[in-house]
């Protein structure tokens, strides 16, 4: 990969023991020192006094405690932007007083002499890592960032800038919420800049807002919480209504951590929380994921540049031979493995660069299923991977590769995502079946499953899924619905369980071997049946120590496989994966 993309040293300091002073050289020092004493600052949530400078150092994070302060507007800049990239943009609007609030036009004047801001948000043009795009930053010290007019208009003229000069928008979101002086102009701001955004969107442009400490309000209601990618400080509070408010108006307690960043991170809503240090390389990895949209013809010449070269004779897909005489029900056990490979194994040993994305934007994340962005031969695509876990611990925390409604959210989410950025979709299957539990079933499993079929079988971009060890049911399915499927070897894919298929058809759950020999579930029989394109073979069977050559070979068919569909129209791609569906 370029070295745009190495990791992000840290910045370590280091004692280093300075040569001995001379005599006069110590005199002259002392003479000219600063007796006062160092500037500090107290910080809000530990109340200790913290050395200014080091605090400026450490992106204005307390070193004592690790809280977040709020960050002036040339400070945000400074630490994102490339040094003297950024571009003020409509700094001549004039606030208005719709209302004839009294002593509304003397606080804006204050504000701004106080803060030496135009208006609580500064727009403008930047790059970041060379990169160019569309940047936002509302800064708390003037009325609290909350929206009025200009504040509104200032960003919806910022994104339609962005619409015609087709750049990303990136908005560093804080705000109280409305700006009361102001009435039903300022709600009015809320629609207009969530219309911008529909347009800018619409254009097929990334949006990032980063949420920071507190967003509130109407903004949190409008054009914070609309990006494709939702960003957040720690701990910073996130929410329609604030606590204060909260409590006041039903005079209901509120659980530790609500509206914390890390509670929406929980609960769904977020993608990711970003630490102050990381916020210019995690920014930059996305804008650059997000930098080309002509995908398809360059997919195929770094495809071609990858795989086995054909005029030597050499295929792809040779002539698959089965490694050894396994039954049924061995492939089963196989597949279910501990130490075979999950999805996050072969997201490693296949991508680069992966970002990880969260939440349903409903009411949770499965840990079930991984999904985000990644390289692929330098190529974006999107990822998603239906996980299990290593270890007891992780085995439970997701849920054993079981998926929730939630996780399908998650995954038709960034489908949707897909197709608007013209990402191809992988898709690592390996679920003993959807989560059937009391939960589950309130929320909606059944419609989840069903909006994944919908969306994939009408996604324009190429898609590909691979089962990697179980393929259970719809649960599975629902990450199924391709141009192509191919299974590893020792992989097993069904209408359910064996133990599930004996217990509703003979009654008893400890026939699944049995079952296992008559419900042609291997890799190899479906091969055979036509249900799937192409086996991998498993020279032994796969775990983590030895998954070189399995990881190899799919590297190789998926490099293939974007040369051959990538190049395909829209409306090619469709009725080829309407008709392999058509005619089973």
């Amino acid at each position: 990969m370029a070295a745009f993309f190495l990791k992000k040293k840290k910045e370590v300091t280091e004692t280093v023991e300075e040569p001995q002073k001379t005599v006069e050289a110590a005199k002259k020092e002392a003479e000219t020192v600063n007796t006062e004493p160092p500037a500090t600052i107290v910080c809000p949530a530990c109340g200790r006094e913290i050395n200014k400078k080091t605090a400026e150092k450490n992106k204005y994070v307390c070193y004592e405690c690790g809280n977040y302060f709020r960050v002036r507007t040339k400070n945000r800049i400074r630490m994102v932007a490339d040094k003297d990239t950024f571009e003020p943009w409509f700094e001549e609007l004039e606030s208005k007083n719709p209302l004839d609030f009294p002593g509304y036009p003397e606080k804006i004047k204050a504000a701004q002499e106080k803060t030496g801001l135009h208006e609580a948000v500064t727009v403008g043009k930047c790059r970041i890592y060379g990169l160019e795009t569309v940047i936002g930053v509302c800064d708390a010290r003037f009325m609290m960032s909350s929206m009025g007019h200009v504040v509104g208009e200032k960003i919806a003229l910022a994104v339609e800038r962005a619409t015609e000069l087709s750049l990303p928008v990136i908005l560093f979101c804080c705000s109280g919420g409305a700006r009361m002086q102001e009435g039903i102009v300022s709600l009015m701001q809320m629609a207009k800049t969530a219309a911008a955004l529909k347009k800018h969107s619409e254009a097929g442009l990334l949006y990032v807002p980063v949420l920071t400490d507190p967003t509130t309000g109407g903004v949190t209601a409008s054009f914070a919480m609309l990006g494709d990618i939702i960003l957040a400080e720690p701990k910073a509070l996130i929410g329609f209504a604030g606590p204060r408010v909260i409590e006041q108006t039903i005079g209901q307690k509120l659980p530790k951590g609500f509206q914390k960043a890390e509670f929406l991170l929980e609960h769904g809503f977020i993608d990711k929380i970003v630490e102050r240090d990381d916020q210019r390389i995690v920014l930059a990895d996305i804008l650059k994921l997000h930098e080309n949209k002509g995908q398809n013809s360059s997919t195929s010449k770094v495809a071609e540049s990858h795989i086995s070269d054909k005029s030597n004779g050499n295929t792809v897909w040779p002539k698959f031979i089965p490694s050894g005489s396994f039954t049924p029900w061995e492939h089963v056990q196989l597949a279910r493995a501990k130490t075979r490979p999950t999805g996050k194994d072969y997201i490693e040993a296949l991508f680069d660069d992966f970002i990880e994305f969260h939440g349903d934007r409903h009411c949770g994340d499965d840990a079930a299923v991984i999904g985000g962005v990644a390289f692929f031969h330098g190529h974006p695509v999107t990822v998603l991977a239906q996980e299990k876990g290593e270890g007891t611990k992780e085995n439970i925390a997701r849920n054993f590769g079981m998926v929730s409604p939630e996780g399908y959210w998650k995954s038709l989410r960034l489908m949707q995502q897909a197709e608007k950025f013209h990402r191809p979709v992988i898709c690592l299957v390996d679920t003993p079946g959807a989560f059937c539990g009391l939960e589950a079933e309130e929320r909606g499993q059944g419609e989840a499953i069903a909006k994944n079929l919908y969306t994939l079988a009408g996604l324009t971009v190429p898609v590909l899924s691979i089962v990697i060890g179980e393929g259970g049911s719809g649960g599975a399915l629902a990450f199924a619905v391709s141009d192509e499927v191919w299974m590893l070897e020792h992989s097993v894919y069904s209408i359910l369980s064996p133990e599930g298929f004996a217990s509703i058809l003979w009654k008893d759950s400890k026939k699944a071997k049995e079952a296992a020999e008559v419900m042609k579930l291997t890799a190899a029989d479906l091969c055979e049946m036509g249900m799937i394109e192409h086996v991998i073979p498993e020279t032994e069977p796969v775990s983590r120590e030895n998954m070189e050559d399995v990881a190899g070979c799919l590297e190789n068919g998926i490099a293939d496989f974007l040369e051959k569909y990538s190049g395909k129209e829209p409306e090619e791609l469709l009725e080829h994966r309407y008709q392999r569906f058509r005619k089973m």
